[in-house]
């Protein structure tokens, strides 16, 4: 749903010091004993295992092929509470506070912090030892703080990564007992084969056989326009789909674009109609008007449209699908909270062919060719698909692996969780 993206600057996270629910820390002194303890809690589980800081393979331990709501999901969020809630009652983790950038190579006292604050939740083996140097055991834990956390896993302490590692573990508990309610009002029964979009992860899951088979980068809606939540069920795939550009969009979008450029719409093939499906000149309407015009517009399709190959459609009240775009680059972000409540795919093409593997004569071969040929084309699936749009910002796997996002639309009431940001025109 992007004609033609402006960006303004995105913040990762802006947390709100000395909020209310955030506990104040003690110093590392008064908090050693503590640390110590609960360090050398026996029974702490499996959290340490197959880690490997020599290969550093952050992303690989916490990936899974468990479903975010495989039918496990509550058990497993109740084992992450049991492990957060014995945290807590030890005196949480300390806080990191860096002398010097923290980073591979480094050596200083702040390194201690940071060592038994990863210690503590699980991300480095407390074999890995209390020193001052950051050495390749540390910078492979951050990456495994990363990946868990949503971040860029780049093995050094970037300002959000800091701000991450010092939310307190109580307000890191009170996370998972939000999502665990969040999960058991949602349920297991979603279908033997579905798609979920879980939107603060900024992803899609197919799911067949309580099993990921595709797992998607996804693009979801800014917390101004937000993507809802909803269950519905795919019918159709339509390939190089026009646009029909929707109302909010047009207003509070396309005309101011059209104030600053009256060839915009030209420039992006998008076309005017009345309602007895005449063709209008763009030239003929006052752009500067309060309201915009009563009419449809409609961008042809084409690889630069804001669909570019694909629309998948679903019934629901809101007037939003998944799509393709044009606009690629974006997927590689960190931040990925821009769409006007759409969600766009990333490698869209991939979910097509799983979405028509039992739709006769649709198989990747046919789709790629159909896509080259330019002419809009909707396919009905032969089974639909259910398809899930959720919210949850904390989950974990049987192994163990929590996993937590920020708070985009404000939803899991501590401030520290949020994500504020000012995002650009869809």
């Amino acid at each position: 749903m992007n004609p033609k993206a402006h960006s303004k600057t995105v913040s990762r996270r802006r947390f709100i010091a000395g909020a209310a629910g955030v506990l104040a820390m003690p110093h590392l002194a008064s908090a050693q004993s503590a640390v110590d303890a609960l360090i050398n809690t026996p029974g702490r589980g499996t959290w340490d295992d197959q880690f490997d800081a020599v290969t550093s393979r952050a992303q690989a331990s916490v990936s899974s092929n468990q479903p975010i709501l495989g039918p496990n999901a509550p058990s497993n969020l109740m084992q992450a509470i049991a492990e957060y809630q014995r945290i807590v009652t030890s005196g949480g983790w300390p806080q990191v506070h860096p002398n010097v950038p923290l980073q591979f190579g480094v050596y200083d006292p702040s390194v201690q912090q940071l060592r038994q604050r990863l210690i503590v939740s699980g991300d480095l083996p407390s074999s890995a030892g209390i020193s001052d140097s950051y050495d390749s055991y540390v910078q492979g834990a951050v990456r495994r703080f990363q990946a868990r956390h949503g971040l860029a896993e780049t093995g050094y302490i970037d300002e959000y990564t800091l701000k991450a590692l010092n939310v307190s573990a109580r307000v890191r508990l009170a996370q998972l007992e939000t999502n665990l309610t969040r999960v058991e009002d949602t349920g297991s029964d979603l279908g033997e084969r579905y798609v979920l979009v879980n939107i603060p992860a900024a992803y899609a899951e197919a799911v067949e056989n309580n099993a990921v088979a595709l797992r998607n980068v996804a693009i979801v809606g800014r917390p101004s326009r937000q993507t809802p939540l909803l269950n519905s069920k795919i019918f159709e795939i339509i390939f190089n789909p026009p646009w029909t550009v929707p109302r909010s969009i047009i207003q509070k979008d396309i005309m101011p674009l059209m104030r600053e450029d009256p060839n915009y719409l030209v420039d992006n093939k998008i076309r005017l109609y009345d309602n007895k499906g005449n063709e209008v000149d763009p030239m003929t309407i006052d752009w500067n008007a309060e309201k915009a015009p009563n009419l449809t517009f409609r961008q042809d399709p084409g690889p630069n449209s804001a669909m570019a190959s694909t629309k998948i459609n679903f019934h629901n009240k809101y007037a939003v699908y998944m799509h393709d775009t044009p606009s690629q680059s974006l997927f590689n972000e960190i931040v990925r909270f821009e769409s006007s409540g759409c969600v766009r795919i990333e490698n869209v093409r991939d979910l097509d062919v799983w979405l028509l593997k039992n739709t006769p004569g649709w198989n990747r071969q046919k789709i790629e060719e159909t896509i080259r040929a330019g002419i809009s084309t909707p396919v009905n699936l032969a089974d639909p698909v259910p398809n899930h749009f959720v919210y949850i910002t904390a989950w974990s796997a049987k192994d163990g692996v929590v996993q937590f996002r920020d708070d985009i639309y404000n939803l899991d009431g501590a401030p520290e969780l949020a994500l504020q940001t000012t995002s650009g025109i869809e």
